[in-house]
């Protein structure tokens, strides 16, 4: 079943509507118009008020429930926006509004695509909570960010003056067994290495190499996993080769956001004509010890090489040097914490390529629970790019979002938690960036959680989401609602 009827019969029936419609409305970063006037639209419709910022961050206030309009207002948090990947061969695109959608025992699942679960389901557990007669609830503001998954862009621009409440339910969790209650902070590097191209000598043959059939996934819950880097793998075979018999590189590009772990890398370089033989023998050598590395996690890693016309290239010493710094640029866990088993504490992965205007560029985004930690690593990012003779650009994104034990909110979340499951929830730090980061110091005195249902494989094609987890959260918080409010 695809699409629309994936959705029939679903329970609880309001936030399924509401993440239906938005899987049909194109809402990539940085361009989430259509999603903000759906939600406008839908509020217009309902008497809600509504009030916006600069930035397009947008509040859509609620009245209490009757008996209940003097509680306190609570803030249901959540981003329009999603990433948008495919696999190269799928005749849908989510940033055209086309998923296919389909039902797979207990999971709603995105074919050759990302769902927008990530953060879809959030905004429409927010828009379901407000016109459910069956939720009792204080006053509420929604608040739809934008552009959250290109370092918390929104969040950062968001006037404060939009929003009134202190307590805050972020519903970008993934995890329905847990609470989260603090997460890393990050910084974005871009190294650029000119590359000084120059026309093609007699005797070369130019040839495209693709790296692709990687898994991909969310370049900070995902890292952990043991998941192939499309660039730094690439840069692995060609550098394998390199060694074997000199190659000039033309370009390099791969990776689609600075949030997702790269799975296909493309690079065009030039060779001479009769070292082709040689040149291939390397690249397979090389994707073969690949394979074996990541055999059981990644099942599909491959390798292709065509003859392409290459106009001009950078000469052997710059293309050494590109290969070095491929090399050199770590990817992947740093550091496991020593306050939480089996969690990252830092990490960082190369995630965009691109080469423009003569110039390759390298991206990465470093995570860490740990400010100094994260300084750490970025030094190390800085060094790579002084020996290489490349100049670099740091952007520190946002801080770590630091727990607060002692929170009333906390608690209260814990008591009604544990009421409905009849366990205690973990409490939950995780290794991605949330809004909580940069709302908490735009709010002073802010209380914050986040919450959500099991959410797998995110900002990769094939991303799912629980339904009886979905529906578990949605009681969770409806209930924790009319907690908070009594």
């Amino acid at each position: 079943m695809g699409s629309a009827d994936a959705f029939d019969g679903l329970e609880p029936r309001g936030i399924w509507e509401r993440f239906a419609e938005l899987t049909e409305i194109a809402r990539p970063s940085r361009d989430e118009g259509a999603a903000r006037e759906h939600v406008l639209a839908w509020a217009a419709k309902r008497g809600f008020e509504t009030r916006a910022d600069e930035a397009g961050n947008t509040v859509v206030r609620v009245s209490g429930s009757p008996g209940r309009e003097q509680a306190p207002v609570v803030v249901l948090q959540a981003h329009l926006d999603m990433v948008c990947e495919r696999d190269p061969e799928s005749v849908f695109d989510p940033r055209e509004g086309r998923i296919d959608v389909v039902r797979d025992g207990d999971w709603l699942v995105a074919e050759g695509t990302t769902l927008g679960a990530d953060n879809g389901i959030g905004v429409a557990a927010a828009m379901a909570v407000a016109e459910d007669s069956n939720v009792t609830h204080g006053p509420l503001e929604l608040l739809f960010t934008v552009s959250e998954e290109q370092g918390l862009e929104g969040a950062k621009a968001l006037d404060p003056a939009l929003v009134a409440g202190r307590l805050m339910l972020n519903l970008d969790g993934t995890s329905d067994e847990s609470l989260t209650i603090g997460c890393a902070g990050s910084a974005h590097t871009f190294i650029r290495l000119a590359l000084e191209p120059a026309p093609v000598p007699d005797g070369c043959l130019g040839l495209a190499v693709t790296f692709d059939g990687a898994r991909g996934g969310h370049s900070g819950g995902d890292i952990a996993k043991g998941r192939a880097n499309a660039i730094k793998a690439l840069g692995r075979v060609l550098a394998a080769a390199n060694r074997v018999t000199p190659l000039r590189l033309a370009s390099l590009d791969g990776g689609v956001s600075r949030n997702a772990i790269p799975r296909e890398a493309l690079a065009t370089i030039v060779i001479a004509e009769d070292a082709e033989p040689l040149f291939r023998d390397a690249v397979e050598a090389e994707i073969a010890a690949l394979r074996e590395e990541h055999a059981g996690t990644e099942d599909h890693l491959a390798v292709s090489v065509e003859a392409v016309h290459v106009p001009a290239v950078a000469d052997p010493a710059v293309s050494a040097r590109a290969l070095e710094l491929l090399t050199a640029i770590p990817t992947g866990v740093v550091a496991m914490s020593p306050d939480a088993r089996g969690s990252v504490e830092t990490s960082t992965s190369l995630t965009v390529a691109t080469t423009s205007d003569d110039t390759l560029t390298l991206a990465s985004m470093t995570r860490s629970a740990r400010s100094s930690a994260l300084d750490d690593v970025v030094t190390t990012l800085e060094e790579s790019a002084r020996l290489a003779g490349a100049d670099i650009e740091v952007m520190r994104s946002y801080p770590p979002w630091r727990p607060d034990p002692s929170s009333a909110l906390l608690a209260t979340a814990k008591e009604t938690f544990t009421r409905l499951e009849g366990f205690e929830p973990g409490l939950e730090i995780v290794h991605g960036g949330l809004e909580c980061a940069v709302i908490g110091e735009k709010l002073p005195g802010i209380q914050m959680l986040a919450i959500g249902p099991a959410i797998e494989s995110l900002h990769a094609p094939g991303e799912r989401v629980s339904i009886s987890s979905t529906r578990r959260f949605y009681r969770l918080l409806g209930e924790l609602l009319d907690d908070l409010s009594r």
